[in-house]
């Protein structure tokens, strides 16, 4: 059977700390939360690759688990700590969120398919993680602002609903843009106003409800 306490452990030294991750705070919630119970049944084994993970949802609209450098280096972007108020969109499992509890958050995971909402609810049942479901494009305002909101997703167009419901100097991070083009890029709300830096290429599967229409110039 695998030993995945030292599945972690490798998984923090040998694909966070080459990437980039050096907030030990960051690296001790990847250490402590169980990756392989926020997984589908069976698929515990492969909990620990260095790959994103098929979690379910429908047709069109498939829903992964970011790859544990990936997200870890997201999750250190947006500076979570003791009560951050945090927005997870396309929580699936609700993995992120756990980790951001862990660090401090008070988190809210956002989810639009019913079968992963309440997957997420059963595995962060327990913890103080809020689940709510609906479109993942309107976020949850009434929970908001938010100081931090991650987005577990790839999306194609500015997500301006989820901006508008940050606080004044939030941060947003997600993976923007199509395809081999996409980076990991984090906003900060400024007053009125959102400035974008990119912080490094990624390879995330789409969101459908961000994606590009046909004939939209990004």
């Amino acid at each position: 059977m695998l030993d995945y306490a030292q599945a972690r452990r490798l998984m923090v030294d040998c694909q966070l700390r080459t990437f980039d991750v050096n907030d030990i705070t960051v690296l001790d919630a990847f250490d402590a939360v169980p990756r392989e119970d926020f997984v589908p049944p069976g698929a515990e084994p492969f909990a620990y690759i260095d790959q994103n993970l098929k979690l379910g949802g429908s047709e069109g609209d498939v829903r992964y688990m970011p790859a544990s450098m990936l997200l870890a280096r997201m999750i250190q972007a947006l500076r979570v700590g003791n009560g951050t108020r945090v927005l997870d969109v396309g929580t699936g499992y609700g993995y992120a969120a756990a980790l951001m509890a862990r660090l401090g958050g008070r988190v809210t995971a956002l989810e639009a398919d019913p079968a992963l909402a309440e997957a997420a609810r059963a595995r962060l049942a327990g913890t103080q993680v809020e689940v709510a479901e609906g479109p993942l494009t309107e976020g949850q305002p009434k929970a908001g602002p938010y100081d931090a909101i991650l987005i577990n997703g790839r999306v194609e167009v500015r997500p301006q609903a989820l901006l508008d419901q940050l606080k004044d100097e939030g941060r947003l991070v997600c993976v923007l843009g199509r395809d081999k083009s996409a980076k990991a890029t984090l906003f900060v709300r400024a007053g009125d106003a959102f400035g974008a830096r990119p912080l490094f290429d990624a390879a995330l599967p789409g969101l459908a409800a961000f994606r590009e229409e046909a004939g939209f110039a990004f």
